[in-house]
């Protein structure tokens, strides 16, 4: 026996394209599928003898010489095997529902920037913006303002500051992932007057400018000069910011009309109080 490099090579010095061994070889390489198919030949169709024509009898049949053993045998060449393909389908694009949609054409609003001071006078909450972002000092023009404010409704003209005294600032980079949102905004701020609340009530709660109203009350500038009720607060007066006061004069006639209908409620608090002691 041969080796299977050097059979081919007398296969391809004899041009002969496609064999089959009679007898399985040593050492030889798979046969290809598509050889091992059986040829199969049509046979024409033979025509029926009609009673006019006479009958033609077939010539015989000459059987092939058989092959030598060891010598391959000789098969007609076929054409090679076009194999085609098909692409895959891709499949059809399914339309999101209008809620998905809708949500991811929303564009992703930035988060807000606020900072307000929470403090008390007397049984009086209050929620201050901070025009500058820092806390109130004694000598600014804004914190003078809240002081006639509160002598004209007859609180203590000397808030005092909640807490540690530090401001309630947003967006809280600091606390690495948490959500920044206005969403998030207005719950916490809410649970941080909740909590006061629950230490010690109040009766009425002041907002002072747009960000405390918006992330205290979820309510907008129109409800400026109108007293709220919040859901898990009480009651609270909307007001527009201390710099909007100092800007715009005219705005505390308005300001001290809303502060007269909603008195009786911390003045009849703080008479019971003061009768208790």
């Amino acid at each position: 026996m041969i080796s299977e490099i050097r059979r081919r090579a007398y296969l391809d010095a004899m041009q002969v394209a496609s064999w089959l061994p009679r007898t399985e070889l040593p050492f030889a390489a798979p046969s290809r599928p598509a050889l091992l198919q059986p040829l199969v030949e049509l046979e024409p169709e033979v025509p029926q003898p009609s009673a006019a024509a006479p009958a033609v009898e077939p010539s015989p049949v000459v059987p092939a010489a058989p092959a030598a053993p060891g010598e391959p045998v000789m098969r007609p060449e076929r054409p090679p095997l076009r194999v085609i393909l098909s692409e895959p389908k891709k499949p059809e694009p399914v339309d999101a529902a209008p809620e998905v949609v809708a949500e991811q054409q929303k564009p992703i609003q930035p988060p807000p920037r606020f900072s307000l001071q929470l403090m008390r006078a007397g049984n009086v909450l209050l929620l201050v913006e901070l025009p500058t972002g820092e806390s109130f000092q004694s000598r600014d023009p804004a914190y003078i303002l809240l002081k006639d404010l509160l002598r004209a409704a007859r609180l203590p003209d000397k808030p005092q500051q909640v807490g540690d005294g530090e401001p309630i600032r947003w967006p809280m980079l600091h606390r690495g992932s948490l959500d920044q949102s206005a969403d998030a905004a207005r719950d916490y701020v809410q649970g941080v007057l909740a909590g006061e609340l629950e230490q010690m009530g109040c009766a009425c709660l002041w907002l002072i400018g747009l960000s405390a109203l918006r992330f205290a009350g979820e309510a907008e500038a129109e409800a400026y000069y109108r007293e709220l009720n919040i859901e898990g607060i009480g009651p609270a007066l909307a007001m527009p910011g201390l710099e909007h006061l100092m800007e715009q004069p005219g705005s505390k006639a308005q300001l001290w009309q809303a502060m007269r209908r909603s008195m009786p409620r911390w003045l009849v608090s703080l008479n019971t109080d003061m009768n208790d002691r």
